[in-house]
């Protein structure tokens, strides 16, 4: 016989141990627990497309709810979507954007009517499921390196209705789809998802194609970020100094 069974004061200490550490257990997924906004319009969306997504998934070899990320590209007028696949990440599927203002080049004022290009991420309090604009992210401008930069102006959205004065808009039916897979990462407990705004592809022939342009050193520095993942197939850390991206 074991102290355990001999001692009936041990007995009950254990007990008593046991149901402390169930009770730590189920408070701490109480306070990790995401809370994503919610409205009869995006519980809509979600409910109707969640199961042709979930097949869509399936075919590609990949689980609606796996963390994803995004890039969008100014000039071929693209959104892509790369879920996670073990350590890498593939492309789902690719979305054409409706609309952006302002051309080539980052936003650097307030009513400058500019679409930012960058790199941002975006957390589920930056879901807006009430918008004027069917559906909607804030993509998180301005970020440190805007600040540092002194960029002004906020409230940069990826949304639907087609129209856009610095946001990226896309069709209602696009943006539907979009938010629906935004959600179900948050709902699987993905804390934020990472996009990253590039003004064309930046291949070396679109890099020497527009060398010439003001903003070419800026777009050095984001091709860096590009050919991380590129190479890695999983975005790169980054953190800011000197007014610059830097990759980690």
């Amino acid at each position: 016989m074991n102290s355990w069974q001999k001692n009936p004061v041990t007995k009950i200490r254990k007990k008593h141990f046991i149901i402390i550490t169930f009770a730590f257990f189920f408070l701490s997924l109480q306070c990790f627990s995401v809370n994503i906004p919610q409205s009869p319009r995006s519980e809509n969306t979600i409910r109707k497309l969640t199961p042709t997504l979930t097949k869509q998934f399936t075919r590609k070899d990949l689980s609606l709810g796996d963390h994803i990320f995004l890039r969008i590209f100014k000039a071929e007028k693209v959104l892509e979507i790369w879920v996670r696949s073990g350590s890498r990440y593939k492309l789902f599927k690719k979305y054409w954007v409706c609309y952006f203002s302002g051309g080539l080049g980052t936003k650097t004022r307030e009513g400058d009517g500019k679409s930012p290009e960058g790199f941002y991420f975006v957390r589920p309090s930056q879901l807006n499921p009430w918008s004027d604009f069917f559906l909607s992210f804030n993509i998180g401008y301005p970020n440190k390196f805007d600040r540092v930069n002194g960029y002004t102006g906020g409230l940069i959205m990826v949304h639907g209705n087609c129209v856009s004065i610095g946001c990226y808009a896309m069709t209602d039916t696009r943006i539907k789809e979009i938010y629906t897979i935004i959600h179900k990462a948050f709902e699987n407990g993905q804390p934020f998802f990472r996009i990253h705004i590039f003004p064309f592809k930046m291949t070396d022939n679109n890099m020497r194609k527009y060398r010439k342009k003001k903003w070419s050193g800026f777009w050095k520095n984001l091709k860096e970020g590009y050919d991380y993942f590129k190479k890695h197939k999983t975005p790169p850390d980054i953190s800011v100094r000197n007014k610059k991206y830097i990759f980690n």
